[in-house]
């Protein structure tokens, strides 16, 4: 298969297109104006360490397999991968102790009894047996389908015999009350309804569809030797090795088109790049506000603010700690959680936070220590991250509200027992950086909020209304997060297999190598 491919930006979803399609025969340019790539998951530079900078949380490892298995490599040969023992240690105050979900269900099971009683242990299994249900109904039609405007044509597909477990997806109930008939100990409901913020999303707006995040969580958590940004930057070196080229430092400034449909783009600096196809992985917002020329503006529709996702106040730090014993993922919750999200949806930042911690240096399993020689001066690498309002276009926030952001942050810690060097080496991230870093977002950082039966609906999908114009990226179908932004590059690199083809027609589609595409049918066995 032959064709000019252009991608707009290095992220997750970008880099898994350029790879499958450079694995089928195009000649695929990757343009990232930064001098990274991973669009999110980068290293922030602190106090002479290097700390991870955008996602932490490694989940449904089978989409990458697949995704290297079609270009004739093992993801174990690229990174360095391990199943992390716990999945997340959670807190509410320093007399209560901790909770510890693992890996494997009956631990989490016996660990919910112990924590809460009898009844929260049955309450925790029949709620994990519901998230796995709805997983299963979904993962097929759903996050490995095509992208419908509306339920209609995936309930078609799934066919009517099926109606009962569609109605078993609870689209139309409400995330927190669904929680609610699960768990009467209010830390268990808070607990559950925080993976709603997975995607950047209230737990008091969600639907209950989003439970079965908790089910991808406990089908396994991994390490990454690195973070995630050293899994971005194997996806480069696979799309590289496929024959694309991965050019950082080349900020894109206008999507060409001529004939009614693309031809190229224009670099800021005014280099021209022909191509028959070009992919935008970054928030549609980009392209709806006109960042990228006025042809493309008309391609998608726009998000409105109040559609956005969450934004977050993010501390990359290296700081001694003491007190609770973390492991790799931690997470200290607020004792208000429906005032929390009020003030966010108020626009304004939380006054007692959720914090979440991620340990860099730490494993995963029950005495998860620094290693020896990890840490320089007795610190440790932190990233904090607190959910903020998408607001960083329309509001700056001043040092004394950043100070003000960093206190609430340190007294949910010490309240939850855990305390930090005072005056710790930081650098904070606002959703006014966040704005700067991803412009036309105010900071989202997962595309449109997930509100709503039908707010999964209404997210991009991979073609746009400018033919030859397609967008990837975790703000787009199926969902946000890194497992689910390289599902979006797959299926964006189906569609443009399809659509090459179909002008093609005299040319095989078979991939060089009897490679072909992962099939949007294969479940994972992630």
């Amino acid at each position: 298969m032959n064709g000019r491919v252009v991608v707009i930006g290095a992220g997750i979803g970008g880099l898994v297109s350029a790879a499958l399609l450079a694995a089928r025969g195009c000649d695929v340019t990757v343009l990232e104006k930064e001098a990274w790539v991973g669009g999110k998951a980068r290293r922030v530079a602190v106090d002479g360490a290097e700390i991870d900078g955008g996602p932490t949380v490694f989940t449904y490892r089978g989409v990458f397999d697949e995704v290297f298995a079609a270009c004739g490599a093992r993801l174990d040969d690229h990174v360095t991968v391990r199943k992390a023992e716990v999945l997340a240690r959670h807190w509410w105050d320093d007399a209560g102790g901790h909770l510890d979900l693992f890996s494997d269900h009956d631990a989490s099971v016996a660990a919910v009894g112990s924590f809460a009683g009898p009844a929260a242990a049955r309450g925790y299994a029949a709620f994990a047996a519901e998230a796995r249900r709805i997983f299963e109904v979904l993962e097929d039609p759903f996050l490995h389908g095509d992208k419908a405007s509306t339920p209609l044509p995936m309930m078609w597909h799934m066919g009517l015999a099926r109606l009962p477990e569609m109605l078993a997806m609870r689209p139309f109930d409400g995330m927190w009350a669904a929680l609610g008939e699960h768990f009467a100990d209010p830390r268990l409901q808070q607990l559950f309804g925080r993976y709603a913020t997975y995607c950047g999303s209230s737990p008091f707006k969600a639907p209950a569809t989003l439970m079965l995040i908790a089910h991808l969580e406990a089908r396994g958590v991994w390490l990454i030797e690195g973070g995630i940004h050293a899994l971005a930057r194997a996806l480069a070196g696979l799309a590289e090795r496929q024959g694309a080229r991965v050019r950082c430092g080349a900020a894109v400034a206008e999507v060409l088109t001529a004939r009614g449909r693309t031809s190229g783009v224009r670099l800021a600096s005014g280099e021209v790049i022909p191509a028959d196809t070009v992919i935008c992985n970054g928030d549609p917002s980009a392209l709806a506000t006109g960042r990228l020329g006025a042809a493309a503006r008309r391609a998608v529709p726009a998000i409105p603010p109040a559609k956005r996702s969450l934004s977050a106040l993010v501390w990359y730090a290296h700081a001694g700690t003491g007190g609770a014993g973390l492991t790799h993922h931690n997470v200290f919750f607020s004792r208000d959680y429906a005032r929390e999200f009020a003030e966010i949806g108020a626009g304004r930042s939380p006054s007692e936070p959720t914090v979440y911690v991620c340990a860099i240096d730490r494993g995963a399993d029950h005495h998860a220590a620094p290693p020896p020689g990890s840490a320089t001066g007795g610190r440790e690498r932190l990233q904090i991250i607190v959910n903020a309002p998408a607001d960083g276009d329309v509001h700056t926030y001043t040092p004394e509200e950043t100070e003000r952001c960093t206190s609430a942050m340190m007294a949910t810690l010490e309240r939850c027992g855990l305390t930090l060097e005072p005056s710790f080496p930081h650098r904070l991230m606002t959703p006014t950086d966040w704005e700067h870093l991803f412009p036309a977002t105010g900071g989202a950082l997962y595309g449109r909020a997930s509100h709503g039966w039908a707010a999964s609906f209404q997210r991009q999908g991979p073609r746009t209304r400018l033919p030859g114009l397609y967008c990837t990226g975790g703000a787009t179908h199926p969902a946000a997060g890194v497992p689910m932004a390289a599902l979006s590059g797959q299926l964006a690199a189906r569609a443009i297999a399809k659509d090459l083809a179909s002008t093609r027609r005299s040319r095989p589609a078979a991939t060089p190598g009897g490679m072909s595409m992962p099939s949007p049918t294969t479940g994972s066995t992630g």
